[in-house]
């Protein structure tokens, strides 16, 4: 099976780099820019993923996609726009193109930011995005299902929380997401039989969840890292970030606090 990675030089794709080539051993990577700590057997080609034919040669040839690449945080309509959006069609049309059979897709939690902490969601429940981000997540899953349901590509879409070595404060207890798990999520959406259009939560066992991940665990998920064992050094940490009234009460956190007036609106 060759691979294909976009957004190699992002956080994830960089730690991606580390860890997948030992699953796969035939890896392209692309992005925009090249990374700068690209190893000499690493296949690389750089594209943009607003320009379909740049788009289309990255495809080419490769049995299954590891989609990462866009903006990856809150920004401007335009640069969401180009990026996320456009990019995102794109990518899902030539990868239909050229006969590739799986996408795995990087949604983000920022699809259903607006949900309340205190509620529990699975992955039946109408999006909420929290930002003009979390917007263009909402789209790559509406997209993927298209392709999935019209052209049969076989499509896993991964609302990641929180990636990295620890979960970094309270919230990310909730939302914390293992390399490793990651690594495990993506291979259940690259190899697993029974995928069509799927939606899983990118967490890793993290006892304060907000999500029900009942979906991936059927799938075969069996995440190693466990939120709980930082609660400690997370409660440290959480002491020196401010209050923020609307973010603290929200799964998105600062994302759907940004830019928020509903409370003005409303008197």
């Amino acid at each position: 099976m060759k691979i294909l990675v976009t957004g190699a030089a992002g956080g994830i794709g960089t730690r991606l780099r580390q860890l997948l080539p030992a699953i796969y051993p035939d890896i392209r990577w692309s992005d925009l820019r090249k990374p700068d700590d690209l190893k000499p057997n690493e296949e690389f080609i750089q594209a943009d993923l607003a320009n379909l034919d740049e788009v289309e040669k990255i495809v080419e040839g490769v049995d299954g996609i590891i989609h990462l690449g866009g903006f990856s945080v809150e920004g401007s309509w335009e640069t969401i726009l180009s990026a996320n959006i456009i990019g995102c069609r794109n990518m899902y049309e030539a990868a239909y193109r050229a006969g590739v059979k799986r996408v795995v897709f990087a949604s983000s939690n920022h699809a259903v930011g607006f949900y309340p902490r205190t509620q529990k969601i699975g992955v039946d429940v109408t999006v909420r995005p929290d930002s003009r981000y979390g917007v263009s997540k909402a789209f790559g899953e509406a997209m993927g299902a298209l392709y999935a349901d019209k052209h049969g590509l076989r499509v896993t879409c991964l609302r990641i929380g929180n990636f990295g070595d620890e979960p970094i404060d309270v919230r990310r207890l909730s939302i914390w997401l293992k390399p490793e798990d990651l690594v495990q999520l993506c291979r259940i959406g690259l190899e697993h039989p029974g995928i069509h259009f799927e939606i899983f939560y990118g967490a890793s066992n993290n006892a304060a969840a907000w999500w029900d991940n009942s979906n991936a665990v059927k799938f075969g998920y069996k995440p190693v890292g466990v939120g709980e064992d930082f609660r400690a050094s997370a409660e440290a940490a959480q002491k020196n970030i401010k209050p923020d009234p609307v973010g603290d009460k929200l799964q998105g956190g600062t994302y759907p606090s940004a830019e928020y007036d509903a409370d003005k609106r409303a008197r």
